[in-house]
């Protein structure tokens, strides 16, 4: 099967006062047609730079310095604006980390969903509107002949969330970038928002890039996973193979820091992540790293075949 989006050797770069901040440095990895990816790692691990490098929206002052991003096989960074635009929302959407930030607060949940509609459909408004009734029903808002005239401020945290995955899949796009879709919502709103997701992936064949830092969000949703830090991709493979057989230090901190029922004490990585601004020199990940060797500072690690699908970045595998 071939890739649906395809993210090659991507290179983001921010440029400070106090100098370049790499924040991705050589991204490599791909979604299928209808799959969940789950993309994880520590905040500041570039998983939601590489999402808004998708759709073109690197906020200032953010360049895309290199790569390529192929949505059937289109290099999205060679598109001009205006075609840009006809992929951004309708067949590539994105649902952003903070609903009410992302909703414009002077205007309707109606003029929002419609706008979207009208502007990559030739429908009428009436047309506009029984399809974003029809949307906020499957995502269920209650009563959405009546929601759909309130105003953002006028909904729970979780409609709100509801509302922008309503917007996202209003065209019916063939992939969907979620960043940190539950953030901010309580365990059982969380619940309910993962279970749409899933619903609509196996009613429409959305694809979805499921970006967290929730490696059970992950677990429960996604078929390949993908292990992010400081800008690069670690590792990547199946659910079963990542959780059953982690290869990267760094994965296996992770799984070892979730809390568990009746578990031992809680395992933490030792050190931080270091500034995009002064990365080290090796393997960005050695500072902290428990299995680290003399040539993990001085080298970059190669990236490594270990199964079928299952890859590493580290020098334990030559």
């Amino acid at each position: 099967m071939e890739p649906l989006l395809r993210i090659e050797d991507l290179q983001v770069n921010f440029h400070t006062t106090q100098g370049v901040a790499q924040a991705v440095c050589g991204v490599n990895y791909h979604i299928d047609p209808g799959e969940v990816l789950g993309v994880v790692g520590e905040s500041g691990s570039g998983k939601s730079v590489t999402a808004l490098a998708v759709l073109g929206l690197v906020p200032h002052p953010g360049r895309i310095a290199g790569g390529r991003i192929r949505y059937r096989e289109r290099d999205l960074l060679n598109l001009p604006a205006k075609e840009l635009r006809k992929v951004r929302g309708d067949r590539i959407s994105m649902i952003f980390q903070e609903p009410m930030i992302s909703l414009n607060p002077a205007f309707t949940i109606e003029n929002q969903l419609t706008e979207a509609l009208r502007t990559h459909r030739s429908i009428s408004k009436q047309e506009a509107r029984n399809r974003a009734v029809e949307m906020l029903a499957m995502v269920d808002i209650p009563d959405p002949a009546k929601r759909i005239r309130d105003y953002p401020h006028h909904l729970s945290g979780g409609m709100r969330q509801r509302v922008m995955i309503a917007e996202a899949l209003l065209l019916d796009p063939d992939v969907l970038l979620a960043d940190e879709p539950t953030t901010a919502l309580d365990v059982t709103v969380q619940a309910s928002v993962l279970d749409l997701m899933r619903r609509l992936n196996e009613r429409i064949g959305t694809a979805i890039m499921l970006i967290t830092h929730n490696l059970g969000v992950v677990a429960e949703s996604a078929k390949r996973v993908v292990v992010m830090y400081c800008g690069r991709v670690v590792e990547q493979g199946a659910v079963g193979e990542i959780f059953g057989n982690a290869a990267h230090p760094y994965t296996r901190g992770l799984l070892k820091s979730i809390p568990r029922p009746g578990g031992s004490e809680l395992y933490e990585m030792k050190g931080i992540v270091p500034s995009i601004l002064e990365l080290p020199q090796g393997c960005p990940f050695h500072p902290r790293c428990p299995q680290a060797m003399p040539r993990c500072v001085r080298e970059q690690p190669p990236w490594r075949e270990l199964a079928a699908e299952h890859h590493a970045l580290c020098w334990l595998y030559e």
